[in-house]
Formats: C-alpha cells, structure tokens, sequence
C-alpha cells in the first residue's frame, strides 16, 4: 500500500509536483485546502506524512507554518528545495490584454509582482491555491480571467499559458519540510541538519549566549527566526536551523541548551539538501 502523504492545494500544484519528487511518484496524495488542515490531519494520523512550504527565496518565510508544526508537535523528517516557475494560463484563444482578474497563491502572486505591475490593468486576487485557480477556471469555462500556476497545472487542466515563467527573480526556489508525528528512524542516510524551537529567559544577552554555545559546539546555524508568544506580550520564539558534522556535536549543544532556556524543543533531525 503507498503512503498517504497530505499536500497543501490539489494535483498539480508545487506540493504535489515536490510529493512526486520526493517519493518518487510511489504516493497516494491527499489534498488539502489551507495549512492548517494539512497539520491537523497529519497530528490525527489521517495521513502517514507531509509536504509544507516553509520558505521561499524571494518572498521570504512562510510565518504561521512555523507555528503549526509547533502547535500540532509535528516532527521534520526531510526537507526539498525545487525551483519555482510561476506562468500565467487561461482559456486558448485570449491575450494578456484580455485578462481583467488573476487568481493565485498569494506567495507565488507575491514572487510575479514586477510582471504584474506592467499590466495594471490586471486585478490580483488571492486564492488558496495555485493549481485550484487554474482548474476552476478550466471547469468552469472562465474567461478574461487566468491563474498563476505551474507548466504542470496548465497541461492538466487544458489552460493556455500567456506567459512563461513571470516570477521576478528567475532562480526563484521554494523549501519545502517533510513532516511525521516522529522523529526521522535511520534509514541509512548521514543525518547532519537540525531544527531547534526555544523561548529564552527574560535576561540581557540571552540570545547571544545561546549563539555562542552554537559556535562552541561547532554548529553552523543557517536560518533563525522569531515568532510572538501569543499569550506573552512581547516575548518570542525562537526557531533555527543548524547543520553540522558529528551528532555528538548536536547532543551536547541540545543539553546545554536545556539549561540556558525556558523550553527546547527538537522539531526535527534530518538529511541536509542544501549543499
């Protein structure tokens, strides 16, 4: 039996084309219409894995998908990076003249604003999904209207692109996280990148203390992000990432660490693909 693996958005969106990358097209995939209900079936084991978009080149880190994988103690088993062609499609037989709305992504409408500010004519309008918009408009029959999506979206809902690869900056990528509800087992695979979530003490220099056991420990910290604690005014979450060479390395950073913070928690030790 394949592995029922959740994505956000329908076939031929960017999680689905990541599923089949990753898996090696030996996936059922489930959709799923917003983040957080990919997180909540996944935490209710309705599906065996996960594909999220954490962060994207150009349009930065995907902020509340940090917050899911916190709040539903999702674990991170994987990461992939796939390069983003974002192309605009509708209906055969129009132009980009013709086109009075498009429905998108608001991430991937975000990473074509330059293209579209040479079409002001053009009204922007967010939607859940890349692939859903294209579909919608091919179902439906939609015209003067077009989705931003990708090749793969417009071959199978029968849409005409007008316009390839119209994201601003051309080695756009997007990150995407493998996520369980447990910890990656070994498979075989040199396990050398780590991410870390902690809420520090409310004392001077906490942050840099911290910072510093990294570099004692010999970990290269290679993204850090903060979030709000909701119910604490004006104190924060920490999350990084870290890779290194030697899991003893990242054991006794993690048991430092416990010491000099309110909370750590390990969301997940995996392969790095960033090399």
């Amino acid at each position: 039996m394949n592995k029922k693996v959740g994505i956000q958005g329908i076939k031929g969106s960017f999680h689905h084309l990541v599923a089949m990358d990753y898996y090696h097209k030996d996936v059922a995939v489930m959709e799923h219409m917003s983040f957080h209900e990919l997180a909540q079936k996944l935490a209710s084991k309705e599906t065996d894995e996960a594909v999220m978009a954490i962060e994207n080149s150009i349009a930065g880190s995907i902020l509340p998908n940090y917050a899911l994988i916190n709040e539903y103690n999702l674990s991170i088993t994987g990461e992939h990076y796939t390069p983003v062609n974002m192309n605009l499609m509708a209906m055969e037989g129009q132009a980009i003249g013709d086109i009075k709305k498009v429905f998108s992504h608001p991430m991937a409408l975000l990473q074509c604003k330059e293209f579209f500010k040479k079409h002001p004519h053009i009204k922007l309008i967010e939607d859940a999904d890349t692939a859903e918009a294209a579909r919608r408009i091919s179902e439906e029959g939609l015209m003067k209207v077009a989705a931003v999506a990708s090749p793969a979206a417009a071959e199978m809902y029968g849409l005409e692109i007008l316009a390839k690869e119209i994201h601003t900056i051309k080695s756009n990528a997007t990150r995407f996280l493998v996520l369980g509800i447990e910890r990656q087992k070994p498979n075989g695979e040199i396990l050398d990148k780590a991410s870390l979530k902690f809420n520090l003490k409310s004392e001077r220099g906490s942050l840099v203390s911290v910072l510093n056991i990294l570099r004692d420990c010999y970990l290269d910290m290679t993204k850090i992000q903060s979030l709000p604690i909701i119910d604490e005014p004006w104190k924060y979450s920490f999350f990084i990432d870290v890779i290194f060479e030697r899991p003893e390395d990242l054991e006794k950073a993690i048991n430092v660490l416990k010491l000099m913070t309110e909370e750590l928690k390990v969301l997940g030790v995996y392969k790095n693909r960033l090399v």
